[in-house]
């Protein structure tokens, strides 16, 4: 093999910049850095000075489903950064506290509207198909 007989240490740090996280985290809001695809500050470099779209709710439901989206990018990054960063305390307690938010959230988003998965249990039913899709009942939402 090509490594077998070296003392070869692959050191991840080497490849990724010190972005100075654990001792200044410079971290987005949720919404923000979902819009950016980004929950970094300064990691977030528009392409050819354009800017992203800004998404505005019309209405509760989209409101909620937005925030939940927000916040399950959020976790997304944060759990990339933890993986490489897994002793950054207030990393995780950001992160833990975006997991709570988006599961009392996602809770009261099943209780009003519907489930947002098909695997979520909602009644003694299966009604999936009984629920309103986005393009069915308002001329196309902000999320098809």
């Amino acid at each position: 093999m090509l490594f077998e007989d070296n003392n070869f240490d692959i050191n991840l740090s080497m490849f990724m910049p010190d972005l100075g996280l654990s001792r200044n985290p410079n971290i987005l809001d949720p919404n923000e850095g979902f819009l950016r695809g980004n929950m970094f500050r300064n990691e977030y470099v528009p392409y050819k000075n354009l800017t992203y779209f800004k998404l505005n709710p019309r209405n509760e439901k989209e409101k909620l489903l937005y925030r939940i989206m927000a916040l399950s990018f959020a976790i997304n990054d944060l759990n990339l950064y933890l993986d490489l960063h897994p002793d950054n305390k207030d990393m995780f307690e950001l992160f833990k506290k975006y997991v709570v938010e988006k599961k009392e959230l996602s809770a009261k988003y099943n209780k009003t509207y519907g489930p947002l998965t098909v695997t979520k249990d909602v009644g003694t039913k299966y009604d999936w198909l009984n629920s309103p899709w986005p393009w069915d009942n308002m001329g196309g939402g902000m999320y098809v």
